[in-house]
Parts: C-alpha cells; sequence; structure tokens
C-alpha cells in the first residue's frame, strides 16, 4: 500500500503539525523533530544517515507538495532544502502509537 498524506495541519503559531494518512492514521510531528531529522545534505552530511540534530528556527512557514513522493518544510529562517518523502515522513511519526512511552515511563 503505498501511503500518501490525504490532509496536513499545521496551524500558524503552532508548533505541531499533523498529517492525516491515506490508512487513516494520524501522524504527529513536533517542529523540533521536523527540524531536527532534516534530511537534507546541510543537515545531515553526505553520509546517508540521518541522525537528529537540534537547532534552527522552528517556525513553519510553508509546506510544499514534491511530485506525488514527499514535502518540503521552509522554516523561519529560509531553510527549506530538506524533502521528507512519504515514508521517511510516516516512518518519524511521533504519535503514542508509533512511539511509545519507554518501558517504566
Amino acid at each position: 500500500m503505498n501511503l500518501v498524506p490525504v490532509k496536513i495541519k499545521a496551524p500558524h503559531g503552532a508548533r505541531l503539525m499533523q498529517v492525516e494518512w491515506s490508512d487513516g492514521h494520524l501522524g504527529i510531528y513536533p517542529h523540533d523533530v521536523l527540524r531536527g531529522l532534516c534530511p537534507c545534505a546541510g543537515c545531515q552530511g553526505h553520509s546517508g544517515k540521518i541522525e537528529y540534530r537540534a537547532g534552527g528556527n522552528l517556525e513553519l512557514r510553508e509546506i510544499t507538495p514534491v511530485g506525488n513522493y514527499g514535502l518540503s518544510l521552509q522554516w523561519g529562517d529560509g531553510h527549506a532544502s530538506g524533502i521528507y518523502n512519504f515514508q521517511y515522513l510516516r516512518s518519524i511519526c511521533q504519535c503514542k502509537a508509533c512511539r511509545p512511552a519507554p518501558p517504566g515511563a
């Protein structure tokens, strides 16, 4: 099944983006997670491994579709070179079902 976003909500001033996926899942994406896991080479280098990198402006100014496979996010400081393909975006969902609390928490 090819999962695609059917609805995206990212209210101005909020620090959270929500994506309703074609399978009905509601994805939760805090801006600090999206920015920290930006997949662009400027943020991640060229190793191919994506690691969380704190920092950067967290005001999400624009969400632009990229073909039929991803989204480009533009941040308040102008950074917009990361393309979040749908598979990657779904994999970093922070909802309780996707990121359950650690044992004993």
